[in-house]
């Protein structure tokens, strides 16, 4: 496989709750507002040590949408997604951003997130799929 080199982030970061890898900088957070299947996610502007999955079309509650799945470099952790393209004209702000799924990060105080209490409000603002 090679060796591997993973970029390391200075202040607040969020990373890979399975392996800490860095992921991203709270200062790249564009929005807290998305939802996925498995309760929270946050867009960013920019994250690093992940690599892309196959592109896929994909119907979310905001039209269809061409994403690729991104995983942890280090551990393999599906982590989210990247949007590469966006079809409603609405929704092209979201293409070449990134979401990371809330339950598959740490904050940067190391916290974690419950998918429970997120399964007791139910509901998905971003994916349906």
């Amino acid at each position: 496989m090679g060796r591997l080199f993973a970029i390391s982030l200075e202040g607040n970061i969020y990373s890979c709750k399975h392996c800490k890898t860095h992921l991203a900088l709270v200062d790249d957070i564009l929005s807290k507002s998305f939802h996925s299947r498995h309760g929270k996610a946050y867009l960013f502007h920019n994250v690093v040590n992940v690599t892309l999955g196959e592109k896929e079309e994909r119907i979310m509650i905001t039209g269809l949408h061409t994403v690729a799945d991104i995983f942890c470099v280090s551990c393999g952790s599906m982590v989210g997604w990247r949007y590469e393209a966006a079809q409603e004209k609405s929704q092209k702000y979201k293409e070449g951003k990134f979401i990371l799924e809330r339950f598959q990060i740490l904050g940067p105080d190391g916290s974690n997130y419950s998918i429970a209490l997120e399964a007791q409000i139910g509901g998905s603002d971003a994916d349906d799929a």
